[in-house]
C-alpha cells in the first residue's frame, strides 16, 4: 500500500483509506459487529492505516466498533471522527441541527476518546459547518484541544474556501474532507487550489459515488427502505 502525507502537516497516512460508515445503518441492515471488526482488522492486514468513523454513525456505535477493532493496533494506524451535530448523549436521538459550539465540541472530544478507547484523537473533523459560530471560534475550541494533547490534527468537512482558509489562519488545518469522484467534481473549481495554496490535504470520500460506479446497481437494482439510496436511486431513475 502506497502512503500519503496529508499536506504540510507530516501526518502520513495508507493512499486507501477505510470509510467506517457503513457498518452503521445507513445503506440499509447493520454490519454484524464480529463482521465489522473483521472487515477493519483484514482492511489493515491489506495495508490501510487510515479509519474514518463519526459520532453521527449509530449514533456512537460506530465510534465503540472502529476503538475496538483497532484496539491492538492502535500505535500503527490513523483514526478520524468528527464533532458538529446536536445529538442527545443519553438517548443518541438526534434533533436535526447543527453544534459547534466550542463547550459542545470538547463534551464531544471527551465521549469520542472514551468510545475509541483511546488516549488522542488523531484528526478531529467538524462535520459540516455550523452557520451559528464563527469558525474561528471552533478552530479555537480545537486548537485547545490539540494544546491538551486530547487531539493531534484538525480538519473540515464539506467547507468552502473562505471558510477553510479563515478556520486555518487560528488553527492550522491539516484535511478537508469533502465528495469528490468522477460524478461529483465540485472541489475542483475552488477547494483543490485553495487547498495547494495552504498546504491542506484533501481527503475523498464517496469516490465510488456510494457503489453507483461499481457496476453493480442498475435499474433493476432494489434497496431496503432504510438505505438512503433508496431515494437517491428513485431520483436518477425520473431524469
Amino acid at each position: 500500500m502506497q502512503r500519503r502525507k496529508l499536506g504540510s502537516s507530516g501526518l502520513e497516512v495508507s493512499a486507501i483509506g477505510l470509510g467506517c460508515m457503513s457498518l452503521s445503518p445507513v445503506y440499509g441492515t447493520t454490519v454484524d459487529k464480529s463482521e465489522s471488526i473483521s472487515l477493519i482488522r483484514s482492511a489493515f492486514e491489506y495495508g490501510v492505516t487510515f479509519f474514518d468513523t463519526a459520532e453521527v454513525y449509530g449514533p456512537f456505535t460506530n465510534e465503540i466498533v472502529v476503538g475496538e477493532a483497532l484496539a491492538p493496533i492502535r500505535d500503527h494506524v490513523v483514526i478520524a471522527t468528527k464533532f458538529g451535530f446536536n445529538i442527545d448523549p443519553t438517548t443518541g436521538e438526534r434533533s436535526g441541527r447543527l453544534n459547534s459550539r466550542p463547550e459542545h465540541i470538547k463534551a464531544v472530544a471527551e465521549a469520542s476518546l472514551k468510545r475509541l478507547g483511546v488516549e488522542v484523537i488523531d484528526l478531529f473533523y467538524q462535520h459540516r459547518v455550523d452557520p451559528a459560530v464563527p469558525i474561528e471560534d471552533v478552530a479555537g475550541a480545537v486548537k485547545d484541544l490539540i494544546k491538551e494533547g486530547k487531539v493531534k490534527y484538525f480538519g473540515l468537512s464539506e467547507a468552502g474556501a473562505q471558510t477553510i482558509r479563515r478556520a486555518h489562519a487560528v488553527q492550522s488545518v491539516t484535511a478537508v474532507q469533502s465528495e469528490y469522484s468522477l460524478w461529483w467534481r465540485g472541489p475542483e473549481t475552488e477547494i483543490l487550489p485553495t487547498l495547494e495554496e495552504l498546504g491542506i490535504g484533501f481527503v475523498p470520500f464517496s469516490p465510488l459515488g456510494a457503489g453507483f460506479l461499481t457496476g453493480n446497481i442498475d435499474e433493476n437494482t432494489k434497496f431496503e427502505s432504510s438505505d438512503f439510496r433508496a431515494n437517491v436511486h428513485a431520483l436518477l431513475r425520473t431524469h
